[in-house]
């Protein structure tokens, strides 16, 4: 599927507070169709705030936020059904089995009972974990609970993915599993990936937006970043990131 100019994710002059604390401010991006953007920024930059407000978790103090057209203050639940989410720590119950905790997570997205079964079975293939789905996830390695984590956001096959620090904690061989994975979902999702490893953004994605003080400070594609921000014709993209964030 071609990624198209369409956005899918919109945002317009968004600002959240925590009382006289301004954690974003006056954030404006789009996402396009079927992109895969790194999400960056350091500690503190607001990063998990704006994937809050975007998923429906928090609302915004100011602004909008539309997700598929539909605007995260007044439709919430019709962007909560488009969105799967993978937060920095997995959201599983780790007495379950793999196949009973995704058949849970099916009927919490309202996936029809009679076709729970296909579905699980489709985001089990495509995250690799048909072969564990007896075992319960306590049991576990920490890459197998990581594929588990993004098969449940997969569930309901969401038009957009936010996957905040999946390979986290990661072994290299691991890293290099999962990075191959979500490079797999891009142009059937639009994904949004939030790291702090930035060589694998390099690898997995074309276009990042920086945060830096809740403030929006790039937003472009990798190679044009490098040749606009960096000292060198060939500047990586770790050098435009401290550049970008070192005020």
């Amino acid at each position: 599927m071609p990624i198209t100019e369409k956005p899918i994710i919109e945002v317009r002059n968004l600002t959240r507070r925590y009382r006289d604390r301004v954690a974003i401010e006056d954030l404006s991006f789009t996402v396009g169709e079927g992109e895969l953007l790194g999400f960056l920024g350091p500690n503190g930059a607001g990063k998990s705030t704006t994937m809050k407000v975007l998923t429906g978790f928090l609302p915004p103090s100011e602004g909008s936020v539309k997700v598929a057209g539909f605007d995260v203050s007044t439709h919430p639940m019709e962007v909560k059904r488009r969105i799967g989410y993978l937060p920095e720590t997995p959201p599983l119950y780790p007495e379950l089995t793999v196949h009973g905790y995704l058949a849970f997570v099916a009927a919490l997205k309202q996936v029809p009972g009679r076709a729970v079964k296909a579905e699980v079975a489709r985001v089990a293939g495509l995250t690799g974990v048909d072969d564990v789905m007896g075992r319960v996830l306590q049991n576990l390695s920490k890459g197998y609970q990581q594929r588990v984590g993004i098969a449940q956001a997969l569930l309901g096959s969401p038009p957009v993915l936010i996957l905040d620090e999946p390979t986290e904690g990661l072994d290299p061989v691991q890293r290099a599993d999962l990075r191959a994975l979500i490079r797999s979902l891009a142009g059937r999702h639009t994904v949004l990936l939030s790291t702090h490893i930035l060589p694998e953004v390099t690898v997995t994605c074309e276009k990042v937006l920086i945060l830096h003080q809740g403030r929006v400070v790039a937003h472009d594609a990798i190679d044009r970043l490098a040749k606009s921000h960096g000292q060198a014709e060939h500047a990586s993209l770790e050098e435009v990131f401290i550049k970008l964030t070192a005020a």
